[in-house]
């Protein structure tokens, strides 16, 4: 039984097929051609032992290993699979250091690949035949841009690398720039007491610059901060912060770094300095956003770093720290959950294990709903009904202000989409475009903009006909445990592809101003989430249109607000996130928005027993007449991966 996966399977025949043609083209003289099939070889199977042979063939052929470079250039557009063959041709032409240096390259690019396990690598003789400066140097390229830790496939394929550099070590114990670039390596491999052993020998040795660097971040990953804190300190203090361009970086690791202690206000004052030497710094602005989120939490700060970005693209660590401080955070970096009581029932029966896609139920809640929380229902239980027993006041079925945009029709209590469903291609388009994920609130908006060409009435159908989930696991885990994340994904893309529509035209009287304000300002519904959310997305993309998305948020929150005196909103929770996202808003409403939503807090948590008395009667459980699950409900593997309250990563 062979042990090769299919995927390895099709590589061993793709690259057994590329050496018989190299072999045609050796017996023909064609060695160029030869070559360049013997380079798609090796990208596909690294250790196929015919194509090493047919390799040790074209050598021959040429004259050589010596006269045989010249069919792997290394100038101009140069080709991976030639890096690699270049590599094994000079190990075989005896030139180890540009050898091992060309490996580094290829590990470098691809760290997965098993271009390490290179026979001519393993020679017991070979660390004695290698210039240890170049092999600090072919270190120092292919460790540089490896992840720190490595995962468990790329770091066994970069393991024989690493050995290799341990015994050029033991013969080369006291060699400064190897002892701390193979620290970073061996960091990486997860061995993080010896790195600090390897870089504490280099500090001792030569105190200076990058032993304190390696040493520092050998010291951080070992778990002791404080101690990389002192290194790192020390080097600053003797080189001063600012005076050159390699320690205002460290500076700025030094700040971080005591913002991942928690105590980001000491690392400020190293930004400061830095900032003062050099006001457009790469790295320090965007860290001095993030440690100033770190110390408040106000999305000012993201916003802040969003800004940033676009005002110098080049400054890429903005962008990272941005997606990073976003990361599963509700609507900066995912579609906020739902808290209708219809919600949680549809929870329960699909939990339960005989709930399949022809199960009936029949709720009826005590007070009117969302009606897209209907929508989630059918959409995984499509026999099902919901009715309502009563209309809360304010009634939520009306808007704010007379609409030109209506989408839901009611029947009594009994909600109706008002507009048709969209034509099938654009269905599809909003389909595999729908993402309950994003990395940040401007990388949501530019997804979005595939759907600009859309009709906007097949945009406006999307809302309240959504179409159903990929089919891929997540599409069918979402419609198995969490159908509801998805019709809000439907909606928030839809209503972000209404913010790309008809652009031409000036934000001020424009018809998507007209179409988001309508559905922002519509009836209570998950759609004015996803309005609120394609207007903060406005907001964050274009600051010009800022002062009147508040205003439009403003409107919404307050009327959340009133309402809430005398009925639930379910919305409400997720308004005030929107606001919140929208740093621009005032400070009044920002207020509003921080307190409504600890009163929601501290209601559900049961901290104010009469609120909390007050929103269990609100949240009275929809009676589920057919049929309602036995055991207790069990959260679905999608709740405890999307819910809320996710820590930062």
């Amino acid at each position: 039984m062979s042990g090769h996966t299919d995927d390895e399977g099709d590589e061993r025949l793709a690259a057994e097929g590329e050496v018989a043609v190299a072999r045609l083209a050796i017996d023909s003289g064609d060695l160029t051609h030869a070559a360049e099939h013997l380079g798609d070889a090796i990208l596909a199977d690294p250790q196929l032992p015919e194509l090493h042979e047919a390799l040790a063939e074209l050598c021959a052929a040429a004259g050589g290993p010596a006269a045989a470079r010249e069919l792997f250039p290394l100038e101009g557009q140069v080709y991976l699979g030639t890096v690699v063959c270049r590599a094994h041709v000079e190990a075989a032409a005896g030139d180890w250091d540009t050898a091992v240096g060309l490996l580094a390259s290829a590990v470098q690019y691809e760290p997965a690949r098993p271009w390490a396990r290179a026979a001519w690598l393993a020679r017991e003789d070979l660390p004695g035949l290698v210039d240890p400066d170049a092999v600090a140097q072919a270190v120092a390229r292919a460790a540089g841009a490896l992840p720190d830790p490595l995962p468990a496939e790329p770091a066994d394929a970069v393991r024989p690398f690493h050995d290799f550099v341990q015994a050029v070590l033991a013969r080369h114990p006291d060699h400064v720039l190897l002892l701390a670039m193979a620290s970073g390596l061996t960091r990486r491999l997860g061995d993080t007491a010896r790195a600090v052993e390897l870089a504490d020998r280099a500090h001792r040795l030569a105190p200076g610059y990058l032993p304190a660097v390696m040493l520092g971040n050998a010291l951080r990953s070992a778990g002791r901060p404080e101690q990389a804190l002192a290194v790192w300190e020390a080097e600053l203090a003797r080189t001063a912060p600012g005076g050159d361009d390699s320690s205002s970086y460290l500076a700025v690791d030094v700040a971080e770094l005591y913002g991942a202690l928690g105590r980001p206000a000491e690392g400020l004052p190293w930004l400061d300095k830095v900032l003062a030497a050099e006001p457009d710094h790469p790295k320090a602005g965007p860290a001095r956003h993030g440690l100033r989120h770190a110390l408040d939490g106000d999305q000012a700060h993201l916003l802040a770093l969003a800004d940033h970005h676009r005002a110098h693209p080049e400054h890429e660590y903005a962008l990272e720290l941005l997606e990073r401080l976003s990361h599963r955070e509700p609507w900066l970096g995912l579609v906020s959950g739902a808290t209708e009581a219809t919600v949680n029932v549809l929870h329960q029966v699909l939990s339960a294990p005989d709930t399949g896609r022809d199960t009936e139920i029949d709720c009826t809640a005590s007070t009117l709903e969302p009606p897209s929380s209907v929508l989630a229902v059918r959409l995984a239980l499509p026999r099902s009904t919901v009715g309502y027993q009563a209309v809360g006041e304010p009634d939520p079925r009306l808007p704010l202000t007379e609409p030109t945009t209506r989408i839901w029709a009611w029947d009594g209590t009994d909600p109706r989409p008002a507009v048709a469903p969209p034509a099938p291609q654009s269905a599809e388009l909003v389909r595999a475009t729908a993402e309950i994920f994003w990395p940040t609130v401007p990388a949501a908006y530019d997804h979005a903009v595939r759907l600009a060409g859309l009709p906007l009435d097949d945009l406006l159908g999307v809302l309240v006909h959504p179409p159903m989930p990929r089919e891929d696991e997540l599409g069918r885990a979402l419609l198995a445990h969490q159908p509801e994340l998805w019709v809000r994904a439907v909606q928030v893309f839809a209503c972000l592809g209404i913010a790309h529509h008809r652009t031409d035209q000036p934000w001020e009287g424009s018809e998507r101003r007209r179409v988001l304000r309508d559905l922002l300002l519509g009836p209570e519904d998950w759609v004015v989430e996803a309005a609120g959310f394609a207007l903060v997305a406005i907001g964050w993309t274009e600051p010009q249109t800022r002062a009147d998305v508040a205003e439009l948020l403003r409107q919404r929150l307050h009327h959340g607000a009133r309402a809430r005196r005398t009925r639930v909103v379910t919305i409400l929770r997720s308004l005030c996130a929107l606001v919140l996202a929208a740093p621009w808003t005032s400070d009044e409403d920002r207020a509003l928005a921080r307190h409504l939503t600890a009163r929601e807090d501290a209601a559900d948590a049961g901290a104010e027993p009469e609120r909390a008395a007050e929103r269990a009667q609100e949240r009275e459980q929809p009676k589920e007449t057919a049929r309602a699950p036995k055991e207790e409900p069990r959260p679905g593997r999608l709740r405890r991966l999307f819910g809320r309250g996710q820590g930062r990563s």
